[in-house]
């Protein structure tokens, strides 16, 4: 097994990996400081820093739903919208997002759900219940 230096490492899950110790509560004080200076020497400061640049349309698209959905903390929005500002997105408040659209969206998934062979008896069944809850 050969080891690998910083070099080698992705520097986007070395910073998540450093902001991790940081928010630990087990994390001795020296540690925490540690953390934090080899987060200042990669030019990260805040948690957006490295994360926003290399976001990929996955995430991007996971942090966008953050934003409408209904079961998600005010504190989790905030951090997606802040994620998704870093990277370059312009953010409106949930109040402006379009929720018909959302509305759609949701409703395509479940329909195309129904249809897709790969998709187990027990989602469809709740697919078919979400579509009657919403006149579907």
């Amino acid at each position: 097994m050969s080891s690998s230096t910083s070099a080698d490492k992705n520097p986007t899950r070395v910073a998540a990996g450093l902001k991790s110790a940081i928010a630990r509560g087990d994390v001795s004080d020296e540690a925490k400081v540690h953390a934090e200076q080899r987060l200042e020497d990669m030019g990260a400061t805040t948690t957006n820093d490295i994360d926003a640049h290399n976001l990929n349309s996955h995430a991007i698209g996971g942090y966008k739903a953050t934003l409408t959905n209904d079961a998600t903390s005010d504190k989790a929005k905030a951090h997606a919208a802040e994620i998704l500002q870093a990277a370059g997105y312009t953010i409106t408040t949930t109040d402006q997002v379009d929720t018909d659209e959302h509305r759609t969206r949701v409703l395509a998934g479940y329909k195309a759900a129904l249809n897709n062979p790969r998709v187990s008896e027990g989602a469809k069944q709740h697919a078919r219940e979400y579509l009657k809850e919403h006149d579907v």
